[in-house]
C-alpha cells in the first residue's frame, strides 16, 4: 500500500513542504529505507533524519527548511504513531465463542464478541459489543467488560470486577486478587481479613503484563479513565488512581493511597499507605513516597522530596569526605 505525502498529511492534520512523494511505510531514522517516512522532534534528531534514507520526515511546525519532503504537525510523535497504526496490517483474529471455551449461566454476550480457546467465563458475567478475550482468559462471577475491550492471553479478572470500554489488558495480569490484609493474633499467627470489595477499571485504560490490582477490603479499588500501567506494577487494595496517570514498570502502591489526575510514577517508584499524590505531580525513578505530595511537584529520592532540594542534598553528600577533613583540621587548630 502506498499513499502520497499529501494524503498522509490530511490523515494527521499536517501540512506538507517539498515533493509530494509516495510512502509505503514508517520507520525510525536509523532504520528507514527509501519509500518510508520517519519523524524528528529536536536538533540532533533532525540531523539524523536528514542523513537517513527516509523519503520524508514528520517535523514540528517550527521547522521551515529541510532537505527532504516534510509534513509539519503540532505533535510529531503523535503523527508518527498514527501513521504507524495506519500502515500496520491487521492480524486475522478468530471471531465467536470457541468450542473449547466454558461459558457459565446467565452470561450476557454482546455482538461481535470473541471468547478464545480454553477461556472460562463464570456465571453472570457481561461482555459488551466487540469484546475480545484471547485464549486462556478467566473471568470470574459477575465480571463486566465494556465494549471494545481487548484481553491478551492468560488474563485473570476475578469476581465482581468492572472493566470499562476500550480497555487493553496484557498477558499475566491479575485484576481483583485479594488485598494483603491480616491481623496479628496474640499467639503470633495471622487472621485473614476478608477482602469483600471490588476493582473498577474505567474506560481506555491499558494494563501491562503481569500487573496485579487488588480488590478493596470494602468499597472499591479504582483505576481512572485513560491511565496507562506498564508491566510488573502492583496496586494494592482501596487505592484510588485518577485519570491519565502513567505508571512505569515495577511501581508499587500501598493500600488506601490516592493518586491524582495526570501523575507520572517513574520506574520502581514506591508509594506507602494512606498517601495522597496531587494531580500533575511527577515521582522520579526509585523514589519512595512516604508522605503527601502537593500537586504539580517533581519529587525524587528516598524519602521523596522536592527534586531541586534533593539535588542540593546529593551535592552536599558527595562533599562529605572533604567537609570531614576540614572539620578535623579545624579541631586540631582549636
Amino acid at each position: 500500500m502506498k499513499k502520497s505525502l499529501k494524503e498522509l498529511s490530511e490523515l494527521v492534520g499536517g501540512e506538507i513542504s517539498g515533493e509530494n512523494v509516495f510512502i509505503k511505510g514508517v520507520a525510525k531514522a536509523e532504520e528507514a529505507k527509501e519509500g518510508e517516512i520517519t519523524f524528528a522532534v529536536s536538533g540532533r534528531f533532525l540531523k539524523k533524519a536528514e542523513q537517513s534514507k527516509a523519503s520524508a520526515v514528520i517535523v514540528s511546525l517550527e521547522v521551515k527548511e529541510f532537505n527532504k519532503p516534510i509534513i509539519r504537525v503540532k505533535n510529531p510523535r503523535l503523527a508518527f504513531a498514527q501513521l504507524l497504526e495506519f500502515f500496520t496490517p491487521q492480524r486475522f483474529r478468530f471471531l465467536g465463542v470457541h468450542t473449547t471455551a466454558i461459558i457459565g449461566k446467565n452470561v450476557k454476550i454482546g455482538q461481535r464478541v470473541t471468547v478464545g480457546p480454553y477461556s472460562v467465563v463464570e456465571d453472570g458475567a457481561i461482555l459488551g459489543d466487540d469484546v475480545y478475550l484471547s485464549s486462556f482468559t478467566y473471568l470470574g462471577r459477575g465480571v463486566s467488560v465494556g465494549k471494545g475491550s481487548f484481553f491478551h492471553p492468560r488474563v485473570t479478572v476475578l469476581d465482581g470486577t468492572s472493566i470499562g470500554e476500550r480497555v487493553i489488558i496484557h498477558s499475566g495480569a491479575v485484576i481483583g486478587s485479594d488485598g494483603f490484609g491480616f491481623v496479628k493474633k496474640e499467639d503470633g499467627s495471622y487472621y485473614k481479613i476478608p477482602q469483600v470489595g471490588r476493582v473498577i477499571v474505567e474506560d481506555e485504560v491499558e494494563i501491562g503484563a503481569n500487573v496485579s490490582i487488588d480488590r478493596a477490603t470494602t468499597g472499591e479499588t479504582r483505576i481512572g479513565k485513560g491511565t496507562k500501567i506498564d508491566n510488573l506494577v502492583h496496586i494494592a487494595h482501596n487505592v484510588k488512581v485518577g485519570e491519565n496517570v502513567v505508571m512505569v514498570a515495577l511501581v508499587g502502591i500501598s493500600g488506601s493511597s490516592s493518586i491524582g489526575d495526570g501523575v507520572i510514577l517513574a520506574g520502581q517508584a514506591g508509594v506507602t499507605e494512606h498517601v495522597n499524590i496531587g494531580s500533575g505531580a511527577m515521582v522520579a525513578a526509585k523514589a519512595g513516597v512516604t508522605k503527601d505530595i502537593p500537586p504539580n511537584l517533581f519529587v525524587s529520592g528516598f524519602p521523596a522530596r522536592n527534586h531541586a532540594k534533593q539535588k542540593r542534598i546529593k551535592a552536599v553528600t558527595y562533599r562529605l569526605p572533604e567537609i570531614l577533613k576540614r572539620i578535623e583540621r579545624l579541631e586540631k587548630l582549636v
